[in-house]
C-alpha cells in the first residue's frame, strides 16, 4: 500500500473575485495537503474540466466547489455537463453559492450535486463553512481516485 500523501486537486468556480479571494484565504489555512485552482465563469471551468484552451494540462479535481450565478454558462449548467459525462460525473460537487432559492436547490440536487450550502456573509462566517467542507469532503469522505 502506498504511504505517500497526494495533493488533493480542488477546483472553485466563482466569478466574484472578493468571494474568491474569502476562500482562497480560508483553503490557505487548510491542514489538508490541497491545490486550490480557481476560474470564473462556466465556460472557464469546462475548459478546465475538459482539458482545453489555456487548462490543457489541468488536473482533473478531486472535488469541484461551484457558484451558481456565473456569466454565460451558468453553475446549473457546468453541474448538468459534469453530471452526465462519465470522466467527470463522479467527482463531488458543492454547491457554495448565495442563492437559498428553492427552485435552485431543487434542480441543484436534481442534477446531482453533492450538497448545497448558501455562501454566508462575512469572512468569519465563510471561514467557517470551508472548514467544515474541508472537514467532511478533505478529511473525512473518502473521494474517488482521478484521471489525470
Amino acid at each position: 500500500m502506498n504511504n505517500q500523501v497526494r495533493l488533493l486537486e480542488l477546483l472553485l468556480v466563482e466569478d466574484g473575485e472578493t468571494d474568491a479571494i474569502m476562500v482562497q484565504e480560508a483553503f490557505s489555512d487548510a491542514k489538508v495537503a490541497n491545490r486550490l485552482h480557481t476560474v470564473t465563469s462556466g465556460e472557464e471551468a469546462l475548459d478546465f474540466l475538459y482539458k482545453r484552451n489555456r487548462h490543457e494540462t489541468a488536473l482533473t479535481p478531486d472535488l469541484v466547489l461551484l457558484d451558481l450565478n456565473l456569466p454565460g454558462i451558468s453553475g446549473q449548467d457546468v453541474l448538468h455537463e459534469m453530471k452526465r459525462v462519465d470522466g467527470l460525473k463522479s467527482i463531488p460537487v458543492v454547491v457554495l453559492t448565495t442563492s437559498r432559492g428553492e427552485e435552485d436547490i431543487v434542480r441543484a440536487y436534481s442534477e446531482h450535486a453533492n450538497c448545497y450550502i448558501s455562501k454566508p456573509v462575512g469572512f468569519e462566517k465563510l471561514k467557517d463553512v470551508v472548514s467544515a467542507v474541508e472537514g467532511f469532503w478533505l478529511d473525512l469522505v473518502l473521494l474517488p481516485p482521478t484521471t489525470t
